[in-house]
């Protein structure tokens, strides 16, 4: 072998050449392997016991998209909020958390948290449920998408949405170990597709009392934790809505009612704030300040930040469930730059006089429920206030008709209400079909009216718009008679218990229906009607006062939704229509809701006049633009405007206000234009 011929390494793999060169080759090849073993070793290490708050702090970026602060997400701004989110994590005993709240106060970016927390660090099945199905997309697209395409945490961990991928869509988010479903409580498909370690319920106090006619919506998404046993956590959050009606109300009741104290930046005095303790000069909103319980000084909102820090959240009850808590909060919480003491106290004035917006004031900006008054108008009030409509049968204002029927045993009555602006209203006519539902020939007569007409003062004549008719009695008669007619002209309804002011109508949905002895599938279509809604709203109505004859010599209008009755109905009809009155009932376990109850037997006036008021609905009347009511007064030849509360002319009279501009950075929605439905009355 020659003298220059090198013998085999021990150490072949590695570069060859002189004694240094080899050590730091082989210093190298080490160190890239302690690289390779340290590396390994961090993937294998646990996760870091994170509460949600931390979690936030840590991996939540806000959207430009999504929020009007963007940027990392910091629990500092909303100090109140960490108590809530970190009982979402998986080491605290509560396993239904519940937040009665205010608008603006961060509830739900605080449920975005819990899910980009779920995702990155306790994966599992979860449920988020909005009030319905369409609310779920949007808040896909417009929340969920940039919450995990903001945060690199989120977006290495589920792929992004595909059409060819069922497990990543607007309404399914697959990650590792788990899956996030969105879907509406109008669905009862989607409330039981899964089941579920997680879930979150947002605005329960909008869903609707039954999903698909299967039950609560809240008890079928919960039923989806049973096999989670004591690993479960329920989210419910909601702006409270109707005293006795409201599900966020009941929950928070039956846990121990938290309330987030602050100290006074005078005294030191802890205390939760009230309403009744914000205080300002009369006429002067501006000059709003928050008094001190405990020694009456005023304290200036400057001072609310470092009291918010400073704030603890306290029991105030012993719950019904131990496994159960619950907070509330009002706006008058609300950081520096949301919603000011002075706002507060500006939307509060602005509110007095009109009693929908007074309710929505103790709602969104009180966080309390509003109780509705369901005591009945007498109606020896409203035989006083029957009017002649000189010798019109439809009276100027009068724009479209609607009628509501009521199918009895032996007859079928009907009443043909025609619609101003505003929900203006005017009893048109009374007719009672004798025979019932078993009789051929009522059935002509019902399907004459739909071609009767009724004069106008100038002369036009008008039709029946939409006729709603209640399907509770013999209701294969009722599909098979409106499905005769075509559902253009004809609504066929179910009532369904309960409030529901955001969709107080919803449908049509298809129904089985037996025509001339065959059953035809998805024969018939029906609309849904939270009735309780419309009776409540009447009697509100009801109780408008109206102006006197001086008031209206100096141009005062009627308020908005006066109800205009006739000189010719009769007592007994009066009676009718005032038949019922709402009270408030318990059940065995001590909740407590609202549901309307007959005082006398009769009660077709009332019946008819929801349904009347449900056909406006469907035929769009309280989704219409100006433009649509201009085209209706030319029909009808008339020019209305439309009318202003006396309170409300005062406060514009006393401080005319400017719109604010918007903020920067603050999102604003697109509007998507569309073609407006056009009801076949108005084609004609």
């Amino acid at each position: 072998m020659s003298e220059n011929s090198s013998t085999p390494s021990p150490t072949s793999g590695f570069p060859s050449g002189d004694d240094s060169n080899l050590t730091a080759d082989l210093d190298l090849a080490f160190d890239g392997a302690e690289d390779v073993l340290r590396a390994w070793r961090r993937g294998m290490r646990p996760d870091p016991d994170l509460t949600v708050s931390e979690w936030a702090d840590q991996h939540r970026w806000l959207s430009s998209r999504a929020s009007a602060e963007p940027g990392r997400y910091r629990t500092a701004r909303t100090p109140y909020l960490r108590e809530i989110m970190d009982a979402l994590s998986p080491n605290h005993p509560a396993q239904r958390i519940s937040f009665m709240k205010a608008a603006q106060v961060g509830a739900t970016e605080a449920g975005n948290n819990w899910i980009g927390f779920v995702i990155h660090h306790a994966p599992g099945p979860m449920l988020a449920v909005l009030p319905t199905v369409e609310m779920a997309k949007r808040t896909s697209r417009g929340r969920i998408d940039p919450l995990i395409e903001d945060s690199p945490a989120l977006k290495e961990r589920v792929q992004p949405a595909r059409s060819r991928d069922a497990g990543n869509s607007m309404l399914s988010k697959e990650f590792p170990g788990g899956i996030l479903v969105l879907t509406g409580a109008n669905s009862a498909t989607g409330l039981r597709s899964m089941p579920a370690r997680y879930v979150f319920l947002d605005e329960v106090d909008a869903y609707p009392a039954s999903a698909d006619e299967e039950g609560d919506p809240v008890t079928l998404a919960e039923a989806r934790t049973t096999t989670f046993a004591h690993r479960r956590k329920v989210f419910m959050v909601s702006t409270p809505t109707i005293r006795g009606l409201s599900r966020i109300e009941r929950e928070f009741e039956a846990s121990d009612q938290r309330r987030y104290f602050m100290p006074c930046p005078h005294c030191g005095h802890m205390q939760w704030l009230q309403f009744e303790r914000l205080r300002w000069a009369k006429g002067r909103p501006e000059t709003a300040a928050y008094h001190c319980e405990g020694c009456e000084s005023p304290i200036a909102e400057h001072h609310k930040t470092a009291m918010l820090e400073r704030g603890e959240w306290r029991a105030t009850a012993v719950p019904t469930d131990p496994t159960a808590i619950g907070f509330h909060i009002s706006a008058l919480y609300s950081p520096l730059g949301w919603k000011s003491w002075a706002q507060i106290a500006r939307d509060w004035l602005a509110a007095q006089g009109s009693e929908e917006m007074l309710r929505a004031a103790r709602n969104t900006l009180l966080g309390e429920t509003w109780v509705e008054s369901g005591d009945a108008p007498e109606w020896q009030r409203l035989a006083e206030r029957r009017e002649s409509y000189a010798g019109a049968q439809i009276p100027e204002g009068g724009l479209f008709l609607t009628a509501g029927a009521d199918v009895q045993k032996d007859r079928v009555e009907v009443d043909v209400w025609a619609w101003g602006r505003d929900r203006t209203s005017w009893l048109v006519d009374h007719i009672v079909i004798s025979g019932g539902p078993d009789d051929p020939a009522c059935w002509d007569k019902l399907t004459a009216l739909l071609g009767r007409t009724w004069a106008c003062p100038n002369g036009a004549v008008m039709t029946i718009g939409k006729l709603a008719i209640d399907t509770g009695y013999e209701s294969a008669a009722v599909y098979a008679w409106a499905r005769a007619q075509g559902f253009e002209q004809v609504a066929p309804i179910k009532g369904l218990e309960g409030f529901n002011r955001a969709t107080p109508v919803s449908g049509p949905t298809f129904v089985d229906a037996t025509i001339g002895g065959k059953r035809l599938r998805r024969g018939a279509r029906l609309w849904s009607v939270a009735t309780a809604t419309f009776k409540a709203e009447t009697y509100r109505f009801l109780r408008l006062e109206r102006p006197s004859d001086e008031d209206r010599a100096a141009g005062m209008l009627d308020a908005p939704g006066t109800v205009h009755l006739p000189d010719w109905i009769d007592t007994e009809w009066l009676r009718q229509l005032v038949a019922e009155q709402l009270v408030t009932v318990r059940n065995k376990r001590g909740y407590a809701r609202q549901e309307w109850q007959k005082m006398r037997e009769r009660n077709e006036a009332l019946d008819c006049r929801v349904y009347a008021r449900a056909a406006a609905w469907i035929i769009g009347a309280d989704r219409w633009d100006e433009a649509t009511w201009r085209r209706l007064e030319e029909q009808a030849g008339v020019e209305t405007r439309p009318a202003v509360a006396p309170a409300a002319v005062e406060a514009a009279e006393a401080e005319p206000t400017t719109p604010a501009p918007p903020k920067a950075g603050t999102p604003t929605t697109p509007r998507r234009k569309r073609r407006a439905y056009t009801p076949k009355f108005m084609r004609d």
